[in-house]
């Protein structure tokens, strides 16, 4: 494996849109050259188009993704896993390569089953906001990368995603919260617009402005760390408009409908 992370080489093996989000932010932000990436899928055609539009490469295969990358992204859907690593199963148990699996429901226990020993790998759960350098990498305790390629590892997701490592049984959990939320989170910025328009803000407006809110409440937890009870608090004066709000939230049940939205993920 190159010891200069500018020498890294990323494969994707499946570039579909949680690949590619990925991959725009490793570029966008600075941290890999788009030449320093390589993906293959089955739609070459289509990964073509999506790897010239970041100056990435597309090959035909996952022999030629793993023959060329340090760290190979296994991004396919967890029941292509076999199909797709068929032909690299031994491929991927060079020392100086290894392996991030980003697909959701299998962890260290089901790679060692299917690469046996000698394989280095780290499995993990992104999120969509990592294409603009705001992810999170839910984050298998239980790894076999050595500890330079840990480090590696840190240094090329570190900048586009909060690494939060969790014990294998709550990966499920994490990546309801961290993964599927932000289908929530976008459903509260279109209602909180929603409610702007209604009240006469332009669309646009509407957006920007429920969108940067959501943006610095998140961003003003992780720089203080203050309970968000206690932020809430700090925008409820007795008696004035916001608690009034608050309130109607609470009758309509808003927090038992998203606690209950996680429920159906974890049990359907």
């Amino acid at each position: 494996m190159a010891s200069d992370i500018n020498d890294i080489t990323v494969g994707f093996i499946g570039f579909g849109n949680m690949a590619q989000g990925i991959a725009k932010g490793l570029v966008n932000g600075g941290v890999v050259d788009g030449s320093r990436i390589v993906a293959n899928s089955g739609h070459f055609d289509k990964a073509q188009a999506a790897t010239s539009a970041i100056g990435a490469k597309a090959v035909h295969g996952a022999k030629e993704t793993v023959a060329a990358a340090d760290v190979v992204v296994v991004a396919v859907k967890p029941n292509q896993i076999e199909t797709a690593l068929a032909d690299v199963l031994d491929d991927l148990k060079d020392d100086g390569k290894f392996v991030v699996s980003i697909a959701a429901g299998r962890n260290l226990d089901y790679y060692q089953g299917l690469l046996g020993e000698g394989a280095h790998v780290q499995c993990v759960i992104p999120n969509t906001p990592v294409e603009v350098g705001q992810g999170i990498f839910v984050t298998e305790n239980a790894n076999t990368l050595s500890d330079a390629q840990r480090a590696t590892f840190e240094a090329l997701f570190g900048p586009i995603a909060l690494i939060e490592r969790v014990d294998s049984p709550l990966m499920d959990i994490g990546s309801s919260v961290a993964g599927c939320a932000p289908a929530f989170t976008a459903i509260y910025i279109e209602a909180l617009a929603d409610a702007g328009v209604k009240y006469g803000l332009k669309r646009e407006t509407a957006y920007r402005l429920a969108a940067k809110m959501t943006e610095g409440v998140g961003a003003l937890y992780m720089a203080t760390g203050t309970n968000p009870g206690a932020m809430k608090d700090a925008v409820c004066s007795p008696g004035g408009t916001t608690i009034k709000g608050v309130t109607e939230l609470e009758k309509q049940g808003f927090r038992g409908a998203v606690i209950s939205g996680v429920d159906a993920i974890q049990n359907g």
